[in-house]
């Protein structure tokens, strides 16, 4: 049996960003979302989700720099599931991380320890993630890459077992040209 899961990354990080999920998941092509729970519309964001069920996005990086050590990993993914629980009221669906930062070899060993403590499946780890699906690199736009026909492509030759599928929706409203170019 195949089964897709879309995920639309960053829920909390703007409000367009977050109009644009939710957006997404009404229209019936957003499955689930992730929250970064430290981002500057991250309330409003739990606020506006309704029943789109969501995970936590952990952050532990920007630009590519971590921003605390690999030994201090399991401290900072423990204080952001605490600021999901107090925004949200319940636990995450699922654990993934921003700019897939959890698949770096120094911390992949925490986040499989703390999604199993937590019982939270661990997004990329077991499921397939779908990368061919991506309008940008070399730092040009590929637009033809993200366009229906490219879309049931791909759904096409999905295996059995469960496969990803990331995006990040959402209405640029005054961010940074790097996140809107993606």
């Amino acid at each position: 049996m195949r089964r897709l899961i879309v995920n639309a990354d960053d829920l909390g990080f703007s409000a367009g960003v977050n109009r644009g999920i939710v957006e997404a998941y009404e229209r019936g092509i957003v499955t689930s979302a992730s929250l970064m729970v430290e981002g500057p519309a991250a309330a409003e964001g739990v606020e506006l989700a309704g029943d789109l069920p969501f995970g936590l996005h952990a952050v532990l990086d920007r630009g590519g720099e971590l921003l605390v050590p690999p030994e201090e990993c399991p401290r900072e993914l423990e204080r952001q599931l605490a600021r999901f629980r107090e925004l949200a009221g319940r636990a995450p669906t699922h654990l993934d991380s921003h700019h897939h930062i959890h698949r770096d070899p120094r911390l992949l060993p925490s986040f499989v320890a703390f999604a199993e403590e937590h019982a939270l499946p661990l997004r990329e780890h077991d499921a397939r993630h779908c990368s061919i699906f991506y309008g940008r690199w070399d730092d040009e736009s590929h637009p033809e890459q993200v366009g229906v026909e490219s879309l049931l492509e791909i759904l096409e030759e999905i295996d059995d077992g469960v496969t990803e599928l990331g995006c990040h929706p959402g209405y640029a409203d005054g961010l940074e040209s790097s996140y809107t170019s993606e």
